[in-house]
């Protein structure tokens, strides 16, 4: 009973602490490129993660490595990096909904790589979360000309890795502690994120004050808006379902849409109810 209880929990905590990384991110942008952001992302959450879980490590085996190489892959390189490349063009509150399709998409790769069902109501979920995918984007790409809306396909694309990681974790690392997937899971990254914030200029700009003040906003999106979320995220899918756990894109956007308003982001009503079609379709889909 307990844990029925603390798994709602994590998903509330979830839902405000991922709600907020989208306008960390756009707050990032202004200072840093997109590839800067995603590596100081990165690296800080895996200094933070080696500082509090380095001897959680010696609980990773030999064979789950290959694992928590292509979790770190799928769950954070890849989407970190097609975020902030994305909110370079398109507002923070309309990357945050389509983000919302992590559900729908983790029940696509279930069914088609890992032997999930599909059931009646979760195919038509995916076709209602399509069109409300598309009417969201076409819309916001006639009333936002100065945004390019085909950005939006790089967080389609982020969400498709998410749901990829967590069928991997529940299928492979189901018996590993969260800790010791996180902290794996940035050992792996920091060394290609340190090469790549290397290689795009950072440490020549790091002396400008707006650089430094976005390095703030990575730096707690970093620790807490991804490793101590992570943390938290991969205890989630084990108490749970892969489905149950991405469910917090259904809040995600709630949260993310607020502060887009206190920062003055505008969307129309088609748009607003594109959003609500594919919340309807990520319902579908979890729906047992």
């Amino acid at each position: 009973m307990f844990s029925k209880q603390l798994k709602w929990v994590y998903l509330g905590i979830l839902s405000l602490v991922w709600g907020s990384s989208f306008i960390l991110i756009k707050k990032g942008l202004i200072g840093l490129t997109a590839l800067q952001l995603g590596s100081l992302r990165i690296i800080f959450a895996a200094v933070f993660l080696l500082i509090i879980g380095f001897k959680s490590l010696e609980k990773i085996t030999k064979y789950q490595w290959k694992f928590i190489a292509m979790t770190s892959l799928f769950g954070t390189f890849i989407p970190a990096y097609l975020f902030a490349i994305a909110q370079t063009q398109i507002d923070s509150s309309v990357s945050s909904i389509l983000n919302s399709l992590t559900p729908l998409n983790t029940l696509i790769i279930g069914s088609l790589a890992f032997g999930l069902q599909f059931k009646k109501n979760q195919i038509f979920g995916v076709l209602i979360g399509l069109v409300g995918c598309t009417l969201l984007i076409l819309n916001g790409a006639i009333h936002h000309p100065e945004q390019n809306y085909y950005y939006a396909i790089l967080v389609l694309i982020a969400s498709i890795c998410y749901a990829t990681n967590v069928n991997l974790i529940k299928r492979h690392l189901h018996d590993l502690a969260p800790l010791s997937i996180t902290t794996g899971n940035f050992l792996v990254l920091l060394f290609p994120a340190t090469i790549i914030l290397f290689a795009s200029g950072f440490f020549d700009v790091v002396h400008v004050a707006s650089v430094q003040k976005s390095v703030l906003f990575i730096m707690i999106l970093g620790v807490v808006g991804t490793g101590i979320a992570n943390i938290l995220f991969f205890k989630l899918i084990q108490m749970s379902s892969p489905v149950f756990a991405t469910s917090v894109t259904y809040l995600i956007p709630v949260v993310a849409f607020f502060w887009g308003l206190l920062d003055n982001e505008m969307i129309s009503a088609v748009q607003f109810i594109g959003a609500f079609i594919i919340l309807i379709g990520v319902y579908l889909s979890a729906k047992k």
